[in-house]
């Protein structure tokens, strides 16, 4: 599911609620980039910065609607280059870090029996859970985390730091020390040990 808000009936917590929440946002209706396998490959100069902005030979693209455009038809191949994928052709483009960026949070029910919602900078909504696991990567200078969700197929998006706090949070910790949140019935680890 992608853009506006989540229903009015989602406000109240309970796990019939977290069903609800699952069923509204299994609803897609992306391209089906992964059965497209053009002849036709080559470069673009097209790049999506660390903070989700979209440039196209060295401007930003700063239609929204334009780079949601783009965004349904992105497609990571098995040689871990970031491509747009259309029947005819695929075109290679150069992502800094991720694709997307998580830009929103939303909590539905509490503690273990909880649902996490991020939205993307694109307005994809995605439920944080096995799917669509959040985790941690300390690749950058200083050991600092950069954390990301899994958005679908190899795509993932980068969570702001806003959001991130809010994770945060929300995490508790187990027995074994290890800190992270719940959604939708896994445990995510969100710091190392």
């Amino acid at each position: 599911m992608s853009g506006g808000k989540l229903p009015e009936y989602m406000s109240s917590s309970s796990t019939d609620n977290l069903d609800a929440l699952k069923t509204l946002l299994s609803a897609t209706d992306l391209p089906p980039v992964h059965l497209w396998h053009p002849d036709i490959e080559r470069d673009i100069n097209m790049r999506i910065a660390r903070n989700g902005d979209w440039f196209y030979n060295g401007s930003i693209i700063a239609r929204k609607r334009m780079v949601k455009l783009f965004s349904t038809v992105l497609r990571v191949d098995d040689d871990g280059e970031t491509y747009l994928v259309t029947p005819v052709e695929k075109l290679r483009i150069q992502v800094d870090d991720a694709p997307f960026t998580a830009v929103l949070l939303h909590k539905e029910g509490t503690d273990t029996n909880q649902g996490l919602v991020l939205t993307t900078n694109t307005g994809d909504k995605v439920l944080a859970g096995e799917q669509h696991p959040i985790f941690v990567e300390y690749k950058r200078a200083g050991g600092e985390p950069s954390p990301y969700i899994v958005v679908r197929d190899k795509l993932r998006a980068l969570i702001s730091r806003s959001v991130f706090i809010e994770l945060a949070d929300l995490a508790t910790t187990l027995e074994d020390g290890t800190i992270g949140v719940f959604s939708d019935g896994c445990f995510m680890p969100l710091a190392q040990r």
